[in-house]
């Protein structure tokens, strides 16, 4: 499913002009990316946690030089769904391809 599927998903469901709920999904990508920029996690209780893991200073090896490389410690964004999101994903069933 692209963006554009969901946008016209939600805007059959709810009757919305398919432009604003562009506009508003694109809203909220803003915002979750600005904020996780901003080192703020973002819980959405039902639904998940958009939150910042911290990856630790390592050594790697570039391979095709024989050379280590330092990197240095860093965050990446991450999403870690909520309990319930989880039960739903798991108890949904899938249907077979015949």
């Amino acid at each position: 499913m692209t963006k554009a599927d969901v946008i016209a998903e939600i805007a059959s469901k709810t009757g919305i002009e398919k432009k604003d709920v562009s506009e508003s999904l694109e809203t909220f990508f803003e915002v979750v990316k600005d904020n996780l920029a901003k080192q703020e996690n973002i819980y959405i209780r039902g639904f998940g946690s958009f939150i910042n893991k911290k990856r630790a200073k390592k050594i790697a090896r570039n391979i095709s030089l024989n050379t280590a490389i330092t990197i240095d410690e860093h965050y990446v964004p991450s999403f870690k769904p909520a309990k319930v999101f989880v039960e739903q994903v798991k108890t949904s069933v899938v249907p077979t391809e015949n």
